[in-house]
């Protein structure tokens, strides 16, 4: 048993003058003060990479520049599951004894501290470096190869897509955190430059500075505990070249053994935090959890289904397309928004009812997949 007591997220956008450390730092200390704990109460540390600061012993490296001395130290890697795999991780870890108070960081200063060359050339090399980096893709093109397929397979039209990045905007426009601000509409997305057809400019996640971070402990710190029902992960393949089929991806075989270990159904799900690096991301992750049928995601959030009075609100931050993503930092976001979703802390956000949660995190090209439940319980 495990519980997330304190949580801590930094605005995502522009930071200038911080590095990763000092954003890893900003957002460790709310996390720390939000749990009701001090900086040596914490005895493991896990944290995720930095394309920014890349180091072979970066949580120790964040150890020492923030401060503590940990008897369990980890650095993660599994791309935008990473947030995710390390809140598994700490799960074990308190539930086995390891450590009493484990602080999981992430953050980047990717949009000040990173040209935007060395992004685009950092990240493509999550390609296979033989059959498909020496052909030039970047990510977006990764995704807009499979965005292609499943719109041939599903009938799914860019307008479709489009409703996705509609909905992150909107709720991001309520959250003073978020790197955009203006409303935008169908119209618009599909008025945005190209980037890798069908994926234009915003059906695409930008690049942000920020940092985020939380504690998971033993017990509950407070009154009111998040638990760690249940989590698990599934990894089909690394390179889009070697991937399964559009029906034989990793998040339904995710997401069947969380159940499994939590007990608990889709139908329990009240609040839902999902990856959405691309709107193709979003809309296949959210078919794949059985949250919609295939093919019929972008009919719900057009009716209103996964909007913040709607029966399963999503990413009420605002998520990867509009808060922001800044590396292993941005998708940790949504279980930011979630434990404040579940402790009844989101103010103009808040929705009806955030009892049970269903996350999932998706790193590489639909490659590592990490699904959780959460379940909110007083003490």
């Amino acid at each position: 048993m495990s519980f997330i007591t304190g949580v801590g997220l930094t605005s995502y956008g522009k930071h200038e003058g911080s590095s990763s450390l000092d954003l890893m730092s900003k957002a460790a200390e709310l996390a720390i003060a939000d749990a009701g704990l001090k900086r040596s109460e914490i005895d493991g540390i896990l944290c995720g990479y930095s394309t920014v600061s890349p180091h072979i012993m970066l949580a120790t490296v964040f150890a020492e520049h923030f401060g503590i001395q940990p008897s369990y130290a980890h650095a993660v890697q599994v791309g935008g599951a990473t947030g995710l795999a390390m809140t598994m991780l700490a799960h074990h870890l308190v539930d086995a004894g390891v450590a009493k108070h484990v602080l999981v960081v992430g953050g980047e200063n990717r949009l000040t501290g990173q040209s935007r060359d060395a992004s685009i050339q950092a990240l493509a090399q999550v390609g296979h470096p033989d059959y498909e980096v020496t052909l030039g893709p970047t990510i977006p093109a990764y995704y807009g190869l499979v965005a292609s397929r499943y719109m041939h397979e599903y009938g799914v039209t860019q307008e479709d897509l489009a409703e996705f990045a509609v909905l992150m905007r909107a709720h991001a426009v309520t959250h003073p955190g978020a790197q955009f601000h203006d409303p935008i509409t169908v119209a618009d997305v599909m008025a945005s430059k190209p980037v890798a057809m069908p994926l234009k400019l915003l059906d695409c996640c930008p690049v942000s500075d920020g940092g985020a971070a939380f504690v998971l402990s033993r017990e509950p710190t407070s009154a009111t505990g998040i638990r760690v029902r249940g989590a698990a992960q599934a990894h089909t393949h690394q390179h889009v070249t070697a991937a399964p089929g559009l029906s034989e991806l990793g998040a339904e075989i995710a997401v069947a053994k969380a159940k499994a270990a939590s007990g608990l159904a889709i139908s329990d799900v009240r609040y839902a935090a999902v990856y959405d690096s691309f709107t193709i991301t979003l809309a296949m992750l959210l078919e794949d959890l059985g949250l919609a049928g295939r093919g019929e995601a972008a009919a719900r959030v057009r009716a209103g289904h996964f909007g913040r009075d709607g029966a399963m609100p999503l990413n009420t931050h605002g998520g990867l397309l509009s808060y922001g993503h800044c590396g292993v930092g941005g998708a940790m976001a949504h279980l930011v928004e979630t434990h404040l979703q579940m402790t009844e802390r989101a103010g103009a956000r808040q929705v009806r009812d955030a009892s049970v949660a269903l996350l999932h995190g998706d790193g590489g090209v639909l490659s590592s997949h990490v699904s959780m439940f959460l379940l909110e319980r007083v003490r």
